[in-house]
């Protein structure tokens, strides 16, 4: 394949992403912020796991469309790792990135080369590396203990 077309496909695998997230957006749970956010996270398989923002009266609890994929993934039987690809999508000006805490997940359950599709519902969308995304994470390595001398 050119490269020329392997671009024109992986672009048009970002766009089916983009458009399966903005789906998922639709069935957001958002009695408190009215903010709806859909993801749609790709298997190495092909598979397209899809999550949306959940929210909660005691906000502690709510999850977030990137996390909702990512779990409902693991819990269908995906191992960690064999992502090659997640989107995210949110009625924002510029694309939305992901919070803190979905940047930390992605760090332990997606590789350091994952595509992180970053989008916006005019069709604006960035698209960066989950180890671009946070540089210095405290990764499964970080919890490695010194050894006793």
């Amino acid at each position: 394949m050119s490269q020329k077309k392997e671009g024109m496909v992986i672009e048009e695998l970002h766009i089916r992403l983009l458009d399966k997230a903005r789906e998922a957006m639709t069935n957001a749970y958002v009695p408190y912020s009215q903010f709806r956010v859909g993801a749609a996270l790709l298997h190495e398989s092909g598979d397209i796991y899809v999550g949306c923002n959940i929210e909660n009266a005691a906000y502690g609890p709510t999850n977030c469309a990137e996390r909702t994929a990512m779990f409902s993934a693991i819990a269908q039987g995906a191992k960690p790792g064999s992502f090659p690809a997640i989107a995210v999508i949110g009625h924002t000006s510029d694309p939305i990135a992901p919070c803190g805490v979905c940047r930390q997940v992605l760090v332990e359950l997606c590789s350091p080369d994952t595509k992180v599709i970053m989008g916006n519902t005019t069709g604006d969308y960035h698209i960066m590396t989950v180890a671009e995304l946070l540089p210095g994470a405290f990764t499964p390595a970080s919890l490695q203990k010194e050894e006793q001398q």
